[in-house]
Formats: structure tokens, C-alpha cells, sequence
């Protein structure tokens, strides 16, 4: 029997030395947390395994599933830099007035409160 490269002589060596050092009321107590912390570390160990495992099954799920590539529509805007933007004004269509003398009703005096 070989745990951790120990064998069976070496393992009855420490288990008295334990047993000298501390005592027989504290050697089950110690036993006991030894367990509980091999046995944590084991469920520690597990979880970590099937969280790995859990990953590297989406990951190859991901890799294997063919991509499908969309074209995205058109946009109809065009986007110009700021300098060409500034060089380019938009044409101003002139306003029609329904005046038969053919003047613009912005080119009439206001009228002022102020007698004349």
C-alpha cells in the first residue's frame, strides 16, 4: 500500500509520533478536521472539473456550429467629412408670394407706433 509515496511502515511511524505529540483525547479531534478538509478539497476539486468541462463543451460547441454571415441593408445616407460638408451649400428655392405686385411680404416697411 502506497498513499502520497508513503508506505505502510512510514505511515505506523507518524501515527505514533502523532500520538506522542498529541495525546490520545486531541488525536480524533485532529483525525477528524484532517478528513473534513480532505474531504472539502475533494468536492472543491470536483466542482472545478465539471465547471471545466461544463466550458470546454460550450467552447467546442461554439467552434463546430457553422457560422451563417448576414449582409446588413444598404443605408441610404452618406456621410461626408466637415470640409466638404462647409463647401457644399444647399440651394435655396425662392419663396413664391401671393401678391400681384410681385414683391415679398419681407420687403414691406413694418409698421411703427411712433406718430409721423
Amino acid at each position: 500500500m502506497n498513499v502520497f509515496g508513503v508506505g505502510l511502515p512510514e505511515m505506523a511511524l507518524i501515527m505514533v509520533l502523532a500520538l506522542l505529540v498529541f495525546g490520545p483525547k486531541k488525536l480524533p479531534e485532529i483525525g477528524r478536521s484532517m478528513g473534513k478538509a480532505i474531504k472539502g478539497f475533494q468536492e472543491a476539486s470536483r466542482e472545478f472539473e465539471e465547471e471545466f468541462k461544463k466550458e470546454a463543451q460550450q467552447i467546442e460547441k461554439v467552434v463546430t456550429t457553422p457560422m451563417k454571415a448576414t449582409l446588413e441593408p444598404e443605408s441610404p445616407k452618406v456621410l461626408t467629412p466637415p470640409e466638404v460638408a462647409a463647401e457644399v451649400e444647399p440651394e435655396v428655392a425662392p419663396l413664391e408670394s401671393s401678391d400681384t405686385n410681385g414683391s415679398s411680404p419681407a420687403a414691406e416697411p413694418a409698421e411703427t407706433d411712433s406718430p409721423a
